[in-house]
């Protein structure tokens, strides 16, 4: 009996459709994704070539993204493994095939090639991976050879049942006959494998029910071999001769056709018949593969292994804590996580970068939950900010067995050589490697060093030659002949639109266009931007440049800052793309011209420059804690002078990562009063993202301070005070945490308040301060002892956490951009700080009208003040109150995207307070007109400085602790 040729029809048409609604679930589930095939060539057959048209028109009819790698017969061996490895490292590529033969003038091991081709990727099913899974069986595991798979489709169709039968595999090659037999076998079917040797062949075809036959000879199967009613699918693809055909020759298979369309119940034509099916179970396996792919990439679906902790008592040093755990290796863990080989770039075995191209790969990924984490004002017992967050997400991770990503800050050496030390937390609960995480990274902060002063030196080598050359030598300098024509830059043209000059031809400017052009006219006077280093220099802190006889007598005074004040690190930290960096790297405002213009890096011409050498620093750093959960150590502004929270970046990708049950927390500097509220008005503001939860970590000492206890003493026993049961004291000093609970509170965030407890601790005091938090609006406060015991001591938090997460919560920024500038400082220092109201020095005032004239008063407020006080004097523990907040000076970050208040006597290279005690012949005067508020203390600190016959071109502050001291 003949087949009908509309069944074969019929099933292309099924499987064709089936596929192109599994390619719209796929998109469906995430728009961004579409299943992807790579075709590689060697060479230019024209039998391959029309193979390949066939499999690219079926993938476009699917909606299969196809791609045509072709290369040219002169490649070799190696040419040819390198491309297959970049597509194999390729995580938007889900299928690669390799078409044979490789038509080289060179030798190629075929096999060495078709097994380079990652097994997950394999949709022909040809490397020994895929074909061992096939043999053994497991046919839902591996990828099944497409012309087997399309024989086998092709039975089903004619609605043949396999099981039971007889059937007879003609052929064993590895493409067809082999894996036949095995899908067959395990289909149930008793199988019979025989070849050109096979004794009897004609017998041995007879007995079989189901007939397939790929030998590769022409209609060598005669139809009176075939049994009555069998099944008989021809894969054989053969020329022979024909004079009717324009071409000479006419295609056949390897079973003589009309003679056994006679005997068989169905059979195959050919052509038409096994071809278009192979190239359909072709698609097949890319949407096999593809989906596979995206189940195994759901949001928040890891695989992820945790590090039990061996606890010792007493708890040793943090640095022999670090060094006694074996950190997963880097590549394991961002597989656990769901990032991809391509997405991750390794720097050693224990930290790696991941690149920006995750983000675009999970856009459509709903985002975790969102804590952050603050404190009390700080003192110098310490609080634990950093041990509280990589403790809590221990406790998420490996406790609760959530998904859980913490994001912190980088630390500088100025710190970790100094009095601070590292910032990797403490105890048993740090990040890991300790040393490699304190020390360099992968060099992000010397990235920000170099590119910082690069913008430094530009400033004054323009300033040099603008000085001592005429505006023609300038411009042939800026615009240097090069053969024997000039061209304006990207970056040139920008400055000529800014200036309004619509010429892009440099030979068309006028002398007073070229002047414009030229000169900068940058006032020496207004220059902001300084010099930097990652070591804190006092040394430097004032310096003059220009000494050597070449700068001729150009001298002007400068200074260096700590690398991480620099703006290029709160861009680093803010910014959202490596497009929006390059903006906000040009518009870093660095001087002010003799006329009121603000100069930026753009007209510096160095921007471009900037955004190349911190191309890798925006790079998010994957790292691990202790019990091996994930971290992102990524940026780390300081909180006092800048915004202080580690990288909007870090944060997207693992709030990605981590699914929609899972937790992303980030630790913001300092106290609530400062990196709290700078994380919301600003980070939050520029990333669109809106925290669940706010972590508060207190403890009984720093409270106990807050409520005046004595001074503590570096390397001094502490007081009794500190050590002993006290709760007067105690309670006295949860003032400050009462008024950290209501700033958190004035952005609508849950608050829960983590009391980090120490050993000296009674229960009294820990009761005390959860009773007064929760008494203070707090949504919960729980004890936590992660120092001591890792994940384990903060589970009660993690579980509070969770709760408060799924809390009810309101999230409003403190002010609108758009009020005025002294509005918005006024807002910040009477609501968060408790001040009366705010005083603007002389400075203060000029910048405030300079930035208002130049367009910048509608960016947010990034107050820098000391962090040990609520209020400008860092003796005044508790909750300040009755005083006036002076703004000695206001700085624009118009990169970063802020404006910074200089408060009292912070310094952009150390927080040093450079208060003096008032001489004593003045102490009973001052004291009476500062009681009486005949005068602020602010205006009689400059009578002060004077009268004590300074020279005071800044604030200086005077102590004032309930009087003069």
């Amino acid at each position: 009996m003949s087949v009908c040729s509309s069944l074969f029809s019929c099933a292309l048409r099924q499987v064709r459709e089936r596929l192109k609604k599994e390619v719209a679930q796929m998109k469906a589930q995430d728009p961004n994704f579409t299943p992807s095939m790579v075709i590689l060539q060697v060479g230019n057959r024209d039998d391959s070539n029309l193979y390949i048209s066939m499999k690219l028109k079926a993938a476009a009819e699917i909606g299969i993204n196809a791609t045509h790698m072709k290369l040219p017969n002169t490649a070799t061996e190696e040419e040819v493994l390198h491309s297959i490895r970049e597509v194999n490292e390729n995580s938007s590529i889900h299928g690669l095939i390799v078409q044979l033969p490789l038509d080289s003038i060179h030798k190629i091991d075929t096999e060495k090639v078709t097994n380079t081709v990652a097994p997950e990727k394999d949709i022909d099913g040809l490397t020994s991976i895929n074909a061992g899974k096939l043999s053994r069986g497991e046919l839902g595991n591996c990828f099944i050879p497409c012309t087997p798979n399309g024989c086998m489709e092709l039975i089903r169709q004619a609605g043949v049942s396999v099981a039971g039968k007889r059937a007879v595999v003609i052929g064993r090659s590895k493409i067809v006959g082999a894996p036949m037999h095995d899908l067959l076998l395990w289909n149930h079917a008793t199988v019979t494998t025989c070849h050109s040797k096979t004794a009897d062949l004609a017998g041995e075809v007879g007995k079989a029910d189901i007939l397939v036959v790929g030998i590769g000879k022409a209609e060598m199967v005669k139809g009176e071999w075939i049994k009555k009613g069998a099944v008989v699918i021809d894969c054989g693809i053969n020329h022979i001769p024909d004079e009717t055909k324009p071409s000479g020759k006419r295609v056949v298979g390897d079973v003589h056709y009309a003679s056994a369309k006679e005997q068989a119940s169905f059979i195959t034509p050919v052509p038409g018949g096994v071809g278009p099916m192979t190239v359909a179970m072709l698609m097949a396996n890319t949407v096999l593969s593809a989906k596979r792919f995206l189940d195994s990439h759901q949001p928040g679906k890891w695989d992820i292994s945790y590090t039990k902790l061996n606890l010792q008592k007493p708890v040793p040093s943090d640095i022999v804590i670090s060094r006694s755990c074996v950190p997963k290796p880097i590549d394991c863990l961002a597989r656990e996580v769901g990032l991809m080989s391509d997405e991750v770039e390794l720097y050693g075995k224990t930290k790696a970068k991941v690149q920006l191209d995750i983000i675009k790969r999970l856009q459509a990924q709903p985002d975790g939950k969102y804590v952050v984490v603050t404190g009390i004002t700080p003192t110098p017992l310490g609080e634990g900010k950093s041990t509280t967050t990589i403790g809590l997400v221990q406790a998420l991770g490996a406790h609760m067995k959530l998904n859980v990503f913490a994001c912190v800050r980088q630390p500088s050496q100025g710190p970790t050589f100094g009095i601070k030390g590292g910032a990797a937390g403490g105890g048993y609960s740090q990040v890991i490697p300790m040393e490699e995480f304190n020390l360099h990274l992968t060099g992000d902060i010397h990235a920000i060093t170099a590119a910082n002063n690069l913008v430094a030196a530009a400033i004054d080598a323009r300033m040099f030659h603008e000085a001592t050359q005429s505006d023609k030598a300038l411009y042939n300098r800026l615009v240097p002949l090069s053969g024997g024509q000039r061209q304006f830059s990207a970056i040139q043209i920008n400055r000529l639109k800014k200036l309004g000059i619509e010429k892009t031809d440099p030979t068309t400017l006028t002398e007073e266009e070229i002047t414009r052009f030229a000169r900068l006219d940058i006032d020496p006077e207004s220059v902001t931007w300084q010099r930097v280093l990652d070591t804190n220099d006092r040394f430097l802190r004032k310096i003059t440049i220009g000494q050597s006889p070449t700068e001729k007598g150009y001298t002007r005074e400068a200074q260096f800052d700590i690398t991480v004040a620099s703006e290029i690190m709160a861009v680093l930290a803010l910014t959202s793309s490596l497009e929006d960096m390059r903006l906000r790297l040009a518009k870093m405002v660095v001087a002010t011209s003799r006329s009121g213009e603000p100069i930026t890096t753009e007209d510096l011409g160095v921007s471009g420059a900037l955004a190349v050498l911190m191309r890798d620093a925006i790079k998010p750093n994957l790292m691990q804690t202790l019990e091996g959960t994930p971290v992102f150590v990524h940026a780390g502004p300081f909180a006092n002078i800048a915004h202080g929270n580690s990288s909007i970046l870090a944060d997207k990708i693992a709030l990605k990562l981590v699914g929609p049950e899972g937790f992303v927390v980030t630790e913001a500097g300092f106290g609530a009063d400062i990196g709290m509220e700078k994380f919301f008005n600003i980070k939050c503001r520029y990333s669109g993202l809106r925290p669940h939860v706010v972590v508060l970590v207190a403890t009984v000492r720093a409270l106990k301070m807050h409520g005046g206890g004595p001074t503590v003493t570096a390397g001094m026993p502490l007081p009794k005070e500190y050590v002993e049961e006290n709760l007067p004291l105690l309670e006295k000093g949860c003032s400050n945490m009462r008024k950290q609970i209501e700033n958190a509170k004035h952005f609508g965030v849950p608050v829960v308040v983590a009391v980090n407890a120490f050993k000296t601790d009674t229960e009294a005091e820990l009761d005390l301060i959860c009773n007064m938090a929760k008494t203070a609006g707090a949504f919960d406060a729980v004890r936590c002892s992660h120092w001591a015991e890792g994940g384990a001591g903060a589970v009660a938090l993690g579980q509070a956490v969770q709760r408060a997460s799924e809390a009810p919560s309101n999230f409003k920024f403190l002010y609108d951009v758009e009020l005025p500038i002294v509005d918005k400082i006024r807002i910040i220092a009477q609501k968060i700080y408790g001040a009366d109201d705010i005083e603007l020095l002389p400075d203060a005032q000029q910048k405030v009208e300079r930035y208002t004239k130049q367009g910048f008063s509608n960016l947010p407020i990034c107050m820098a003040k000391t962090h040990l006080s609520l209020s400008h004097e860092a003796d005044k523990k508790g909750v300040p109150t009755g005083f006036i907040l002076p703004i000695r000076d206001i700085r624009a970050s118009v990169g970063a995207g802020f404006l910074f208040p200089l408060v009292g006597t912070v310094s952009s290279l150390t927080s040093v307070n450079n208060s003096f005690a008032v001489p004593r012949p003045l102490r009973d005067e001052l004291r009476k007109l500062i009681n009486h508020r005949t005068v602020s203390p602010q205006r009689l600190s400059l009578c002060v400085g004077l009268l004590a016959g300074r020279k005071c071109p800044i604030y200086i502050p005077i102590r004032y602790v309930g009087g003069f001291t």
